[in-house]
This record gives C-alpha cells, structure tokens and sequence, in this order.
C-alpha cells in the first residue's frame, strides 16, 4: 500500500510538471483572446455612416465609412488631385434610390451604384459608377454611369469626420453634400420626371 502511494504522489508530480507548458500557453492565450477582445471593443478609425433623405416619397440612401482627418493633410495629401477617390474609406461608398434621380444633369434610374469622386486642386467630379458591392478601391471606368461637376466651397472650420448629408430638401429636390477637412462638396438632386 505504501509503494502504491509512493508511486501516485510521484506520478501526480510528473502529470503537473506535464500540464505546466500548456497551462502556460492556455494563460497565454486566453490573455491574448482578453488583448483581441480588448483592441475589438475600440471603436473602427472609419466608423460606418449613412446619410438618407425622402423626396417626395422617394427614399434615397448612401452608406459610407467616415474617415477623421487626425492631424493629417487631406485633400491634395491623403486624398490626391487627379486620382479617383473612393468617397469615404473601407467599401465603396453606395447610393440607393427607390425614384429615378437627376443629380447635377446626370439622369440616374431608380437602383443602387457606387459614388467616387475625382479631386481637383480647383475642381471635383462626382463620378457615379453602376458597379456595387466592391471595396472601395476597386474602380472600373467601363462602369460609370456618368459625372457631373460638384460646387467647391470652403468650410468656415475643418471639419475632423467626414460626412454625408443632405440639406435644403424641399418638393422635388434636395442638395446633397460631401463634407471635409476645409471642403463642402455639393450638387442638387432633384426627382426625375
């Protein structure tokens, strides 16, 4: 009886000092699963963004991600003149309508597309594109449904979050606004009769 308990404690002993590394690496992960879930709960650098209006009945939406300036220079830095801009950051930036659009002097039918935009030093497109559900830097040409010149106006601040909004909606038509660091884009959109 006493060689049989000999043997337990020892083997006891070889099992704990067997278990020891991977309780470690057990420890070690679930410290990191505790790290992850940690940096997971810190909100996204570009949070998701919608802006949506009714006109005249008609439900228009975009879905977008907003990007923060965060010390950075923007339009002609982050965001170059002369190259398509995927409007916002993450997935391409989507526009869904339920009537068929004019916006600018672009006739756009009831459905969903993409919105870009081309950046200019003294000019801006807004570049509307029937391919969708693409990341946002993913941009076919053959694509475009059309463009059409957006109003360039200064921001009397810089504006920290980009965003996306219409203003001024009234009967048939509203304006609608892209708004950043020291730019308010805009172009009216009106319901296509």
């Amino acid at each position: 009886m006493r060689k049989f308990g000999k043997y337990m404690a020892v083997s006891l002993v070889g099992v704990a000092m067997a278990t020891a590394p991977v309780m470690a690496q057990m420890n070690a992960g679930m410290n990191g699963m505790q790290a992850h879930q940690g940096a997971a709960k810190q909100p996204p650098a570009s949070p998701p963004a919608k802006a949506s209006v009714m006109v005249a009945g008609a439900s228009i939406t975009i879905d977008y991600s907003a990007p923060s300036m965060r010390g950075r220079k923007i339009f002609g830095g982050l965001v170059p003149y002369g190259v398509v801009w995927r409007t916002g950051a993450n997935a391409a930036t989507t526009l869904m309508t339920t009537a068929n659009l004019k916006i600018g002097s672009l006739l756009v039918p009831a459905g969903t597309y993409t919105l870009y935009t081309m950046p200019g030093a003294d000019a801006w497109k807004l570049i509307v594109n029937k391919q969708t559900g693409q990341w946002g830097t993913v941009y076919n040409a053959n694509q475009d449904l059309g463009r059409v010149d957006l109003k360039v106006s200064k921001n009397v601040a810089p504006v920290e979050k980009m965003k996306i909004e219409f203003d001024h909606t009234k009967g048939s038509m509203t304006m609608l606004h892209i708004v950043w660091a020291d730019l308010n884009l805009s172009v009216p959109v009106t319901l296509a009769k």
